[in-house]
């Protein structure tokens, strides 16, 4: 059946469409969608099953028919390996035969950076706050960036002060999901509008945890998080997976703290694969190229061509 968050997020983006022809086509109440779009009330069951003939007849089916899935990669402590593994599952990805898109929603612009794209004239920022098109730049066959830098950060206070502004990166990435087959979010180190938009924009969740005494003493805040945004923003959101990463089995902390995770974890999926201490990982950002490009045979590249079929699979 469909739910309250699809059918707020296809009256969004079908230009044209009124509420009140919607609400006299399904026999609801007048005034209800408004109330909906406006998070004072959610549709209930009756009235998501009056409404779903009426959204057919709207293209609702043709609308939702051939979706990316958008995976937000999160953690709200800095240098866990967000940026890698968004710009290296994102490319094992396309090495397996998908389309991909990354979003670079992090004001240090370091995915950006890495994929050789700086200072763009147009970035994410244009589509949040001005409510332009989302900005695609090709970087391989089948793999496309939409880039962020600093200008983010200056404007942030701008989105803070926009109506319902956590849900300006859903309504943007809406129009491209029938495009691609993964679209990966790059959040920023914080826990702020920026990560909860990517959560609502979001089917999924993919925490990266660096195995370290810090990291682990904050993921609960982390969680809590994720499930306020699941509980009150976007209800398909679920936990994709944990994924360790700068991992070195030769240290007897890191094996402690990997006990630690899969004990403390364990209700969520861990990932069998461990993105292991690589410095190839590292001299490929400084290249500005993906690991598959900068050192195929690298442990690295293996390492995130294993992630990618454990996400397909």
């Amino acid at each position: 059946m469909i739910t309250n968050e699809q059918v707020l997020n296809f009256l969004r983006n079908k230009e044209g469409l009124t509420f009140t022809k919607v609400e006299k086509a399904a026999s609801i109440p007048k005034g209800i969608l408004s109330k909906a779009m406006s998070g004072e009330r959610e549709l209930n069951q009756e009235h998501l099953t009056k409404l779903y003939p009426v959204l057919v007849s709207y293209g609702w089916k043709e609308f939702y028919q051939s979706k990316a899935k958008v995976i937000a990669v999160v953690n709200h402590k800095g240098g866990v390996g967000k940026t890698t593994t968004t710009l290296n599952l994102g490319k094992a990805l396309v090495n397996f035969g998908f389309k991909v898109l990354v979003i670079d929603i992090d004001s240090q612009g370091n995915l950006s950076q890495a994929l050789g794209v700086d200072n763009p004239n147009k970035q994410v920022m244009h589509a949040l706050i001005d409510e332009e098109p989302l900005p695609i730049y090709p970087i391989a066959p089948n793999f496309d960036l939409s880039p962020s830098d600093l200008t983010l950060a200056s404007r942030e206070i701008d989105m803070i002060r926009m109506v319902l502004s956590e849900l300006q990166l859903q309504r943007a990435i809406a129009p491209k999901l029938s495009e691609y087959d993964y679209i990966l979010i790059d959040c920023p180190p914080a826990l702020n509008i920026f990560t909860t938009s990517a959560l609502i924009a979001a089917n999924s969740c993919l925490v990266t945890l660096q195995p370290e005494i810090s990291a682990l003493k904050g993921v609960k805040g982390l969680f809590d998080h994720i499930f306020q945004v699941q509980r009150r923003l976007n209800s398909n959101l679920h936990v994709e997976g944990v994924l360790l990463t700068m991992v070195d089995a030769r240290l007897n902390i890191h094996r402690d703290i990997i006990d630690q995770v899969q004990l403390q974890l364990d209700a969520f999926r861990i990932f069998k694969t461990q993105i292991r201490l690589n410095v190839a990982l590292k001299e490929s950002q400084i290249s500005q190229v993906d690991i598959f490009e900068y050192d195929a045979n690298s442990k690295g590249a293996k390492d995130y061509l294993n992630l990618a079929k454990e996400i397909i699979g």
